[in-house]
């Protein structure tokens, strides 16, 4: 891995050997998907994923026809990756690999894509502009990131300054340092989006102090008739206004070479 990366390969090594039950992993919700389905007709399509993690959205783009690339430079990742391909009966193309050198040729790529990767790297600006290498002239890339004015953030930094956070070191993003990355790197901003945490960073905090007390609450809680309707519906206004991206957990943006 880049040598300016904060942690080591074994860092996700350990993560992804202890997240072997995929169903105990929190999904993303579907904003990604939502994202790259507005870009229009995937058949035969060159989509990768970088840093996949679980690859459970590359999956799903399997189905619209896309021709899927899985990267990753954990092979713990990728050996979760490839029981999932078997499991699901999707075929898709497993790939370790370093972010910061691709092994792919100039513009040979219609789509790249990453999320909960960025913040790892104290040189984001290399591994955007590697994104925009491997792109074809049209091709677009999405960067998924935690939003920096979230209560997420201080409870992380908190960690990290007792030397407690999974991973060692992580940074975060506002929507305006995320664009300007991209545009610095060559891209134009196809569009910015932004959602909260599903359940919310409490409920995920709760759960995992529980689990040390052998107590497991569910994956998710359960809905409340009347007002997680009424939530969603407030939420989905309110995601329409300038001030959400100073609320929201993750926030992505799309560039377009």
């Amino acid at each position: 891995m880049n040598t300016k990366a904060r942690h080591s390969r074994q860092v996700w090594e350990n993560f992804w050997q202890e997240k072997k039950d995929i169903n105990q992993v929190y999904a993303n919700s579907d904003r990604i998907i939502r994202q790259i389905e507005a870009l229009g007709d995937l058949n035969k399509k060159i989509v990768m994923e970088i840093g996949a993690g679980s690859g459970r959205d590359g999956f799903r783009l399997v189905d619209k026809g896309a021709l899927v690339i899985l990267l990753d430079y954990a092979e713990n990742s990728l050996l979760l990756l490839q029981q999932l391909s078997r499991e699901l009966g999707k075929p898709v193309v497993l790939l370790r690999a370093d972010a910061f050198h691709l092994p792919f040729r100039d513009n040979s790529l219609d789509l790249v894509y990453h999320q909960g990767l960025l913040e790892h790297f104290t040189n984001p600006e290399d591994l955007i502009q590697e994104n925009y290498r491997v792109l074809k002239s049209g091709g677009h890339a999405i960067a998924d990131v935690p939003q920096r004015y979230h209560l997420y953030t201080l409870v992380k930094h908190v960690l990290i300054w007792m030397n407690k956070w999974f991973a060692g070191w992580e940074t975060e993003f506002s929507i305006g340092q995320l664009r300007s990355l991209f545009t610095s790197a060559g891209f134009s901003i196809h569009a910015a989006y932004g959602d909260w945490m599903r359940p919310g960073f409490c409920y995920r905090a709760l759960r995992e102090v529980l689990k040390k007390f052998k107590i497991v609450l569910p994956l998710y809680p359960r809905t409340v008739p009347l007002l997680s309707p009424l939530c969603r519906w407030f939420g989905n206004a309110f995601k329409r206004c300038k001030p959400a991206f100073y609320t929201f957990m993750d926030i992505g943006v799309i560039g377009k070479k």
